[in-house]
């Protein structure tokens, strides 16, 4: 390497360094990880001495090996700092390590799927998303690839149809088919690396994210039309231990909740104790608008057979003939749903 092109290595180093530092600083703040100080990253020197580059490199390397990947994620998820160009630069950081760690994976795995959605439509149809789609639109950060696909990648796409097939998140979670796709990744080691399979994963994991987020607002918008009925019918509480809340839960404070899952969900799929939650909240919700329900039938059944039985009985002490017809004849129609409401 001549000395002209090491310095412009270095300057190109440098100008990543001044892209990426309020990025690892912001995210240093929120999850209070010590980010030793750096006097020209701060300042924002132009044209720093080489020492100052590489003492950079090392501040970056270490905060690599600190931050983990759900931290990355919550925080590219909520931050509005973060450029496309910053993105990228992120991206290109974590491609260029010298050593490919299990974490540096699911690192760099999370922002091609982050850079896609970013460089993707908001209305892209998901038939759309093929290989030659996906690799045209990463090919700023991969540059260009070859599409001839291992087949040891197949199954990914039978992961995804199956996972089409699931009509709500509890059968999404309980079927594992979240964990069929993250043991494939995890057991091609290095061969994840290889270009066409960060391609084919990124199209897999963009895929599942969008199938996740369905089922989530499904499940969510199930659960607050469930709690509106629960309302009409006269309910103020419900017992919620099952989904880890209390046994007198109000319905108020569900709602509440609810509407704060859709924004904490805005992130990548998971099977972790939040998304459990929301599925046995679910469940909970359900099974008290069919104990309702019965009760309710319960009551309208048994009120007209009451009021029979009186009739029969008064008629046996009177002298009206069997052909004639009381003149106060019960009501038969039974009584409106809106009297036997459950408390």
């Amino acid at each position: 390497m001549t000395p002209t092109s090491q310095l412009s290595e270095l300057a190109a180093e440098w100008r990543d360094a001044r892209l990426l530092y309020p990025l690892y600083a912001a995210l240093a703040r929120e999850f209070v990880i010590d980010l030793p100080s750096h006097a020209d990253l701060e300042a924002g020197v132009d044209a720093p001495p080489q020492e100052s580059i590489e003492q950079a490199r090392q501040l970056f390397s270490d905060l690599d090996a600190r931050i983990q990947v759900h931290q990355l994620r919550q925080f590219l998820q909520t931050t509005t700092i973060s450029s496309d160009e910053a993105l990228r630069t992120l991206l290109l950081h974590h491609l260029h390590r010298q050593e490919q760690t299990d974490s540096d994976r699911d690192k760099i795995d999370f922002l091609l799927v982050q850079f896609f959605s970013h460089c993707s439509p908001s209305r892209l149809e998901d038939a759309d998303v093929d290989m030659a789609y996906v690799a045209q639109t990463l090919e700023a950060v991969l540059g260009p690839v070859d599409l001839n696909v291992p087949e040891w990648l197949n199954p990914l796409d039978e992961v995804i149809q199956t996972a089409n097939g699931c009509r709500n998140l509890n059968q999404l979670l309980t079927s594992r088919i979240l964990e069929k796709g993250r043991k494939l990744k995890t057991s091609c080691g290095k061969k994840y690396f290889l270009p066409a399979a960060m391609v084919a994963f990124t199209r897999f994991s963009f895929l599942m994210r969008r199938i996740f987020f369905r089922l989530m607002h499904q499940d969510l918008n199930a659960i607050l039309d469930g709690l509106r009925e629960l309302e009409n019918r006269g309910v103020e509480t419900l017992d919620c231990r099952r989904a880890q809340f209390s046994a007198e839960e109000p319905i108020a404070r569900l709602r509440m909740i609810c509407q704060s899952w859709k924004v904490m969900f805005h992130a990548e799929y998971s099977s972790g104790q939040p998304v459990s939650m929301l599925v046995d909240l679910r469940a909970v919700v359900e099974a008290a608008l069919a104990k309702n329900a019965k009760n309710a039938k319960a009551a309208a059944t048994a009120k007209p057979d009451a009021t029979k039985a009186r009739a029969q009985a008064a008629g046996a002490n009177s002298d009206v003939p069997d052909f004639e017809v009381a003149s106060s004849s019960p009501d038969w129609s039974g009584p409106d749903a809106d009297n036997n409401k459950a408390k």
